[in-house]
């Protein structure tokens, strides 16, 4: 068991007896990062983090191998996605009316419900039962809701945007196509930072552990999204044309998580151009 590119990490018998119980249908990487994380977590007796990435990093993969790894060592995982917590398109479509019309599309800070979201995570953490939405990305609306058990050891919150933080800076001059042709008076982008520095800095600050997937460049995450829309079934699929515009929405986010979270991120996962993980650091202590 050895990550092609992380000599340095030397795994335990307990985390490699917990990847050979993982899928092995999944990428044989991610087994290990799994077993290593919830191997590293149990022993500093983490309760909530957060997975951050460009789009197509491996979220949802990485997630579904977490839950399992907790099962091996006996430690209840739950996964969270926020992607869950996207405002149903009547809402979102009500911001359009009243703040900005790019605020429809689903994806940047500002159009989740952050306030649920936080409230599901801390229920979670204790006896009882809890409801947390499921979103419909072919609908693009809220699915129905899922009734989880609660009392659960570690709760982790994965998305595009966790961990993101708000500009330093004003945010006046666009740097896509996007920003240029339908945001002339920076309202949307207004928006985002605004929300970004309220209830996405308030969730930011329920999480112990901040690990980040860095994507090599956002031409990947570009290359990433298309393949994922192949995954799809053939009516919902959008072309590449439309995967670039939609990825606009995103840049100006992505861009600055690449630049901060390298060296904020307690723990920080390197991938390279074929999707593969060639850096693991852990570099910072639980913020507790």
């Amino acid at each position: 068991m050895r990550i092609a590119g992380l000599a340095n990490v030397v795994p335990s018998d307990a985390v490699r007896r917990c990847y050979r119980c993982l899928d092995t249908n999944a990428p044989d990487d991610y087994r290990q990062l799994a077993a290593l994380l919830v191997d590293d977590w149990r022993r500093r007796e983490i309760a909530t983090v957060g997975i951050g990435g460009g789009q197509g990093a491996g979220k949802s993969t990485l997630g579904r191998l977490i839950a399992a790894a907790g099962t091996v060592f006996g430690a209840r995982i739950e996964v969270l996605s926020i992607d869950d917590f996207y405002l149903t398109r009547e809402e979102r479509q009500r911001l359009a009316q009243t703040v900005h019309p790019l605020l429809a599309t689903r994806g940047p800070p500002g159009t989740h419900a952050v306030e649920r979201l936080r409230e599901a995570m801390a229920a979670l953490r204790q006896p009882g039962v809890v409801e947390v939405p499921r979103f419909d990305k072919g609908t693009d609306t809220r699915s129905g809701f899922a009734r989880l058990d609660g009392g659960v050891d570690v709760v982790v919150l994965e998305g595009w945007c966790v961990g993101a933080q708000a500009a330093e800076h004003p945010v006046d001059e666009p740097i896509n196509a996007l920003e240029r042709e339908s945001d002339g008076e920076r309202r949307w982008r207004s928006h985002i930072e605004n929300a970004l520095a309220g209830s996405y800095a308030e969730l930011n600050g329920d999480l112990e552990m901040m690990v980040f997937l860095k994507v090599p460049s956002l031409d990947a995450v570009r290359r990433w999204r298309v393949q994922q829309e192949g995954e799809r079934p053939q009516e919902l699929r959008l072309s590449a044309a439309d995967v670039h515009r939609f990825v606009e929405h995103y840049e100006r986010i992505t861009r600055r998580m690449l630049a901060i979270l390298p060296s904020s991120a307690d723990i920080v996962v390197d991938l390279d151009d074929d999707h593969r993980v060639s850096g693991l650091r852990f570099q910072g202590a639980a913020r507790r």
